[in-house]
């Protein structure tokens, strides 16, 4: 038939575009879990094999290329925090979030960056679920005080000194750092626990983004 071969080769095309756009977001998934999100994108071009122009064309901007090699991740995270809400048990609810989160962003730190991170180039997405995992941690320590098993002193904002604190074990091997974050998590949790707390000085004013700017 005349368009027989016209329709091969745009078969051919959207395979060699599809196969670029996996190599891309598999080289920036590589790259982000590396060294966070701040990665040029003429580096992740390279890492795939491609050319900065390919790149740009089937990601025209950072926000759009940092939405989609997470989306899976920030499905997780979503689900996660969900979770938490719908357990009848507050403190299970809120350790749960703790322990994995905590866990999450020892194997991937490009993960934590890009959750954090706020992008003036068109991530509204992100926007939106970095403030819906604001309201959600908010709800989740209100009700484990609620509760009475989390003290009474503890603030919305010492979940970020636990990421911080978190952060530097991401450095390490992933089976160390797993293994330091999960020992971590218990630590902080037991002194989170009401039964027997003693007064702490006063909250630092922190929120989630300033743990993107302290893992830079």
């Amino acid at each position: 038939m005349p368009g027989e071969p016209y329709q091969k080769g745009a078969g051919a095309l959207r395979s060699d575009a599809r196969h670029n756009r996996e190599r891309i977001l598999a080289a920036a998934r590589e790259a982000y879990a590396a060294r966070g999100i701040d990665v040029p994108l003429t580096a992740i071009a390279r890492r795939a094999g491609v050319g900065v122009a390919t790149l740009y064309r089937r990601f025209p901007t950072r926000a759009a290329l940092v939405a989609e090699a997470f989306a899976e991740q920030l499905a997780v995270c979503a689900g996660l925090l969900d979770d938490a809400l719908a357990d009848p048990d507050p403190w299970r609810g809120f350790c749960t979030v703790v322990e994995k989160v905590c866990v999450m962003q020892a194997v991937d730190r490009g993960f934590t960056a890009a959750f954090l991170a706020q992008f003036p180039d068109g991530g509204t997405d992100y926007e939106q679920v970095r403030r819906r995992a604001e309201d959600g941690l908010v709800e989740l320590v209100r009700r484990a005080k609620a509760d009475g098993r989390l003290r009474a002193d503890f603030a919305v904002s010492d979940l970020t000194l636990v990421l911080l604190a978190n952060a530097g074990v991401a450095a390490e091997p992933q089976e160390v750092a797993v293994a330091a974050s999960r020992r971590l998590a218990a630590y902080l949790l037991q002194s989170f626990r009401a039964q027997g707390a003693r007064p702490l000085p006063p909250p630092a004013p922190l929120g989630l983004r300033n743990v993107h700017a302290g893992s830079r």
